[in-house]
């Protein structure tokens, strides 16, 4: 797989807590899969908007069921 190399400006406390939440799986690898999920939330987000514009919201009592329902870990 290729990988595309770009610099990013961190607070210090930030990268410090970075560095050692990567361990030895390393920065690059957790940084990726921590934008790599970001970007999937924000799709899923915006899908859900779309169907929010042509369906509806979810009404409160399809909210409560899937609330009680218990999802996997």
């Amino acid at each position: 797989m290729k990988y595309a190399r770009i610099s990013v400006t961190l607070e210090p406390k930030v990268a410090a807590e970075l560095r050692a939440a990567a361990g030895t799986h390393g920065v690059s690898a957790f940084v990726n899969e921590a934008v790599r999920r970001q970007l999937q939330a924000q799709r899923l987000q915006h899908m859900l908007d779309e169907m929010d514009q042509e369906y509806g919201p979810v009404s409160e009592a399809v909210a409560r069921e899937v609330d009680a329902v218990e999802w996997p870990a």
